[in-house]
């Protein structure tokens, strides 16, 4: 699998980073095992998680994973704080207290002496943003965390903590944003991918699929085993069952037919080398789900398809995008 620079860090990974929001939970061990495994004989290094997937069992299983599966030093390990864990004062948000106390947690989970790259989950308005950022910066000087992202952020906040990791004397830089990018989702595109080409950060992108909605599997029904069957997940996947959805679903089978490969490939390789994509964030329920995933690697799409493709999924611009655009 090709590797990648992370935005302008010196930090190289997969061009395809293994999601795991569901392992302990809907997939369990064996099936992770499966999954990690399959990743890595690819030539995968990128694993993604976070604090609060399966209340901390997601970061128990990779732990339980590591040095079975795959040597610790032949994986970036990313994973991620902010999100809610629990009601105690330091169970959530961005201050010092709750950020430090959940490195800690997320290490002792994961069983290991430090994680490639930490990510700040989400914005937190409640606390100055100045707070936020030095006790990023002391997780990188104590060497427990050796890079630093951000994940969910608007155009202005990416831009505004850039910034201040930039000019401030021994800061940490920003070297990844994760955001859902997609075919039916390219809001990222009005400002924050601007923003985070300007800063130099790349951009890992979760649900590159559509929350599977590009695959197909949705057109004409809901299958029993999918997660639009599901009460957890009906409603996350409702949101990108709309006309508009439809005619782009259209569009990348029509892609995959005259290519001879799948919508999964086709809506995948469209993410991937988009301008500023480091690697999209896959997820899967299996390791043959994660092999179609995997499958896409070798996909280049025509520059034909890839500018129709482009038509199709063009969001709308409002002012001031517009006006730039």
């Amino acid at each position: 699998m090709e590797q990648r620079h992370l935005g302008r860090s010196g930090l190289r990974v997969s061009r395809l980073a293994l999601g795991t929001m569901t392992w302990g939970r809907d997939t369990d061990a064996e099936a992770a095992a499966a999954q990690l495994a399959a990743f890595t004989e690819a030539g995968g290094t990128l694993v993604d998680t976070a604090d609060v997937y399966a209340d901390g069992d997601t970061e128990r299983l990779i732990g339980a994973l590591i040095d079975d599966i795959v040597p610790r030093d032949h994986i970036v390990l990313a994973t991620k704080a902010v999100a809610r864990r629990h009601d105690g004062p330091f169970g959530g948000g961005a201050s010092r207290g709750a950020l430090l106390a959940a490195l800690e947690a997320s290490l002792t989970r994961l069983d290991t002496d430090h994680v490639d790259l930490w990510q700040l989950h989400a914005w937190d308005a409640h606390t100055p943003l100045e707070e936020t950022l030095c006790a990023v910066d002391a997780a990188v000087r104590s060497g427990k965390v050796r890079y630093a992202g951000i994940s969910n952020y608007s155009g202005w906040q990416t831009a505004t903590a850039a910034t201040r990791q930039t000019h401030t004397p021994g800061a940490a830089p920003l070297v990844s944003t994760q955001v859902e990018y997609s075919l039916l989702e390219r809001g990222i595109e009005r400002e924050v991918a601007p923003a985070a080409a300007h800063h130099g950060i790349g951009i890992l992108a979760w649900a590159p699929l559509g929350r599977g909605v590009l695959t197909g599997k949705y057109r004409t029904n809901t299958p029993a085993d999918s997660r639009g069957a599901s009460p957890q997940w009906g409603n996350y996947i409702e949101q990108h069952r709309t006309d508009r959805a439809a005619r782009i679903v259209q569009a990348v089978a029509t892609a995959a037919d005259g290519l001879g490969t799948s919508p999964l490939a086709v809506a995948l390789a469209w993410v991937r080398d988009r301008p500023g994509v480091t690697a999209p964030v896959v997820g899967a329920r299996d390791a043959a789900q994660l092999r179609g995933s995997l499958a896409a690697e070798s996909l280049i799409l025509p520059p034909e398809i890839r500018a129709a493709l482009d038509d199709v999924s063009k969001p709308d611009l409002a002012y001031p995008e517009r006006h730039l655009d």
